[in-house]
């Protein structure tokens, strides 16, 4: 079931998401080859939990039966990890770039973002993709009009992605959110325009591209939580929330205190 948000609930939405974008601003900090995912992961909560605010992702039941909860505050996805990876204790090197994916839980209601970070000196090749998984997820964000459908937010990332030649991760996608993490409807990154669900105003979402440097299949890791490209190749993620709010896109998180730190890298 759909549930369209009110204006006060929309603004409670907006509070726990500018808290996230805050929390990965704090990470862009400190993202720096020798830096190790497990402490991303503990500045994360301590921040959060700082502000009020109690970490989604900690705790959080699993998909599948051979997993237990999620152990940390955020994913931390490496390399060909493309979302769900779990911090630890490998430091960061240069070259690599990190998805970090973030939630939280405030005053009732839930904030999501997500934001790929390099990692010192990147690859020309990878900065690419990561620029083109941001442009997506703008595209997508602009489709999110009153009378459009969902189709035409997974066409808008789809087309651009494949256009330049990269894959479009079809097993995972975004969500509605509100009170809940993961609430209806979903939202793939994929799709025809003028298909799927109606957009209205009230409508809250996270769009978030998952997108590859080659083929598009993914393979679950043995901790049955990480998800990797099969060929090993990059892949980049970006994530806003988003509410659909006096006839047009809303954008509930913000990426601007992230790039005020780390320059628009891409």
């Amino acid at each position: 079931m759909i549930i369209l948000k009110t204006e006060e609930e929309i603004e409670l939405l907006r509070k726990a998401n500018l808290l996230v974008s805050a929390t990965l601003a704090e990470i862009a900090k400190i993202v720096r080859p020798g830096v190790t995912t497990r402490q991303l992961d503990t500045l994360a909560e301590q921040f959060i939990r700082d502000h009020g605010a109690i970490p989604t992702f900690k705790g959080f039941p699993a998909s599948f039966k051979d997993a237990g909860p999620f152990p940390a505050s955020i994913c931390t996805s490496v390399n060909h990890v493309v979302i769900h990876g779990i911090p630890d204790d490998k430091p960061l090197c240069d070259g690599d770039i990190v998805s970090v994916d973030c939630g939280t839980f405030l005053d009732g209601f839930c904030g999501d973002s997500c934001y790929t970070f390099c990692v010192g000196e990147v690859a020309p090749e990878v900065r690419q993709l990561l620029r083109t998984t941001k442009e997506s997820l703008y595209r997508g964000i602009a489709a999110a009009f009153p009378g459009n459908r969902l189709g035409d937010i997974g066409a808008a990332v789809q087309q651009h992605c494949e256009a330049q030649g990269y894959g479009v991760v079809r097993e995972f996608v975004g969500h509605g959110i509100g009170r809940e993490m993961h609430e209806d409807p979903a939202v793939p990154n994929y799709g025809h325009r003028g298909s799927g669900k109606a957009l209205k105003n009230g409508l809250c979402i996270a769009i978030e591209p998952m997108i590859t440097m080659g083929s598009r299949e993914v393979a679950l890791l043995p901790d049955y939580w990480g998800v990797t490209t099969r060929d090993l190749r990059p892949a980049a993620h970006f994530e806003h929330t988003i509410a659909i709010h006096n006839g047009k896109p809303d954008i509930l998180s913000t990426f601007e205190p992230i790039e005020a730190i780390e320059g628009k890298l891409y």
